[in-house]
């Protein structure tokens, strides 16, 4: 049984989440640069064992896509074709602004809040406990 990896997909940075053997916590992991993405994915992927991976997509507040929404999927197409890897994908809206608040209420000094890497990988954190929490809710629905 392996973990799953959670990405927050940006067009300049990416941030990553992974959880723990049991996928019971989510961690952040790190921010890559989005064209050293496969690069680190290759490495990653083959040193740990990832049985899912989460991405979070972007919708607009009526639940339409947005501008970046088409870049995801391409995204995520390219990961399925390279690393036959099963995709989840979590509605990411707020996830950037959750994870400002939590880096603000975190009581790090004002540089270490500025950090956008951080912001990613808070953000990718966030969708996969968005992903562990509906499978953890549609587990608990089904012995109902």
């Amino acid at each position: 049984m392996g973990k799953f990896l959670g990405i927050d997909y940006g067009s300049k940075r990416i941030g990553l989440a992974i959880t723990d053997d049991d996928k019971i916590i989510s961690s952040p992991l790190d921010t890559i640069l989005n064209v050293e993405i496969f690069k680190f994915l290759d490495k990653f992927l083959n040193t740990e064992d990832v049985e899912r991976i989460v991405i979070g997509i972007s919708k607009r507040l009526n639940n339409s896509d947005n501008l970046i929404s088409k870049d995801i999927h391409i995204f995520s197409q390219k990961i399925s074709k390279k690393f036959q890897i099963p995709i989840s994908f979590v509605d990411e809206r707020y996830t950037s602004k959750i994870a400002s608040t939590i880096i603000v209420n975190s009581h790090l000094k004002k540089m270490q809040r500025r950090n956008k890497n951080l912001v990613d990988k808070v953000s990718a954190s966030l969708i996969l406990e968005t992903y562990l929490n509906l499978i953890k809710n549609n587990n608990n629905d089904s012995t109902n």
